[in-house]
């Protein structure tokens, strides 16, 4: 454990030296935790380097005072926070946070569950924190991920397979990021036919109801789909022709489905982008499940199973064999009307929500936010990192159920495919940057593909893509 720690507060000390060289005097917070004893071997290094600091521990807490300092270091309360911050703790953080000082923490900002990434009362905002060897949830959950400031992670000189053995039991958890994904992420072979990228088909809904859908199919297109179809019924067939021209058209009603379900190269579908709510995408939802074929669930169609969610669920179980069949896209609302009981629970994470909804339903949850879940059956979680704050507005939802139905087109496994459509869905609002909508989104992706692309070049050792 000395050697461990020694690491540590190198990694921090050294973390410190190169973001704040003018820097020289540091005012230190110290906890009973292993985080205190991080801190303190931090400060022999940046003592070593000529460093002043004032250590403030235990009761000494309470009379925090960074006055004469240009810098806060924060080792007082560490990732597995488990109560509510009070006492001198709470006002070495108020007063902390009164002095405007720059702020490095270790582990994660102190007040912050490294778990879920939620607030235990009041907590530090960090310019930079310090980890190691991997993230933690609360550095990608908000509002944990806000306060972290630039996060670094640093390795420690652990036991071959401490790791592993200390993990073996828990489910893991991803950062939504290329390593997770990437071999599957490769560009089309040049003799691909576009059969063999899939076919994604899109429900429409009724004449005054079009636009969402033809959001989704567009990302399906710019996405990488080989084909895409709108089925639309007969009232919307001519608002839709008069707006699609690489997306094929085709008059779809209730009855017809069944027949259109004989194509076997219609491999994927979304429904419920501007759909409606009721009995007839239940029954929809129910045929493309049944005929084998894999299924994005958004908007209506997810608010259509609210008085009936096992219903779907049974639907989902039956319909899954190499792969989960069915997706589900909701934002927080949305998952509460299907899942009350987990919506409610305030004990749970967001990634604890996720992975309990997907083993319920028996499909991969995308639960939307700023911080993105993706979870499976199988207990895999990942979350996700890009975006920014223009996504909050009317139609990118549509564009990402479109996006995740390009990645199952062309024969992702769900899960990567849910992961790898919000991660594209994210970087192409990057992008674009400031002033976004959701008409924007499709056409940044050819600079997300080009990225995709230039991973795969970097990795000569991936496999071709499946």
């Amino acid at each position: 454990m000395e050697v461990l720690i020694a690491a540590a507060g190198r990694a921090v000390a050294d973390a410190i030296l190169a973001r704040f060289p003018n820097s020289r005097r540091v005012a230190v917070l110290v906890g009973k935790g292993n985080n205190g004893k991080d801190a303190l071997a931090a400060v022999e290094h940046l003592r070593e380097s000529g460093w002043g600091a004032n250590v403030f521990e235990g009761e000494s807490l309470g009379a925090f005072d960074a006055t004469d300092c240009d810098l806060i270091l924060d080792g007082l309360l560490g990732a597995g926070l488990d109560r509510d911050v009070e006492g001198v703790e709470a006002l070495a953080i108020d007063r902390a946070t009164a002095s405007g000082l720059p702020v490095v923490s270790i582990d994660v900002p102190s007040g912050v569950d490294g778990r879920t990434g939620q607030l235990r009362g009041q907590a530090l905002r960090a310019d930079l924190t310090v980890t190691f060897v991997r993230r933690k949830p609360g550095h990608l959950l908000l509002p944990g991920r806000d306060l972290c400031g630039a996060v670094i992670v640093a390795e420690l000189p652990m036991p071959p397979g401490a790791i592993e053995a200390a993990t073996e039991d828990a489910p893991p958890i991803f950062a939504n990021e290329p390593a997770l994904w990437r071999r599957y992420a490769a560009a089309p072979l040049s003799a691909h036919h576009k059969y063999d990228r899939g076919h994604a088909v899109v429900f429409s809904g009724g004449m005054a109801q079009t636009g969402a859908a033809r959001l989704a199919a567009m990302a399906a297109l710019r996405g990488g789909a080989g084909l895409v179809s709108l089925f639309s019924p007969a009232s919307a067939l001519l608002v839709n022709a008069h707006n699609l021209t690489g997306i094929m058209l085709k008059r779809c009603e209730g009855d017809d489905l069944p027949g259109l379900l004989e194509d076997k190269r219609l491999n994927v579908f979304v429904l419920g982008p501007g759909f409606g709510i009721g009995e007839r995408a239940r029954k929809m939802v129910g045929e493309v499940l049944s005929a084998g074929r894999r299924l994005v669930l958004d908007a209506d169609g997810l608010t259509s199973f609210k008085d009936e969610p096992e219903t779907l669920f049974q639907a989902a179980e039956a319909a899954r064999v190499e792969e989960v069949a069915l997706v589900l896209t909701p934002h927080f609302g949305e998952f509460a009307r299907l899942f009350p009981d987990l919506a409610s629970d305030k004990a749970l994470s967001k990634v604890d929500q996720a992975r309990l909804a997907s083993r319920r339903a028996n499909a991969i949850v995308v639960l939307k936010g700023a911080d993105t879940v993706i979870a499976a059956p199988d207990g895999r979680a990942a979350i996700n990192a890009t975006g920014t704050a223009w996504l909050a507005t009317a139609g990118t939802g549509d564009v990402l159920t479109g996006l995740i139905a390009a990645q199952l087109a062309q024969g992702l496994p769900s899960f990567e495919a849910a992961c790898l459509g919000v991660w594209m869905h994210g970087r192409a609002a990057e992008t674009f940057g400031p002033g976004l909508i959701s008409e924007d989104l499709p056409n940044c992706l050819p600079a997300v593909h080009r990225e995709l692309e230039e991973f795969a070049k970097a990795d000569p050792t991936l496999p071709p893509r499946p």
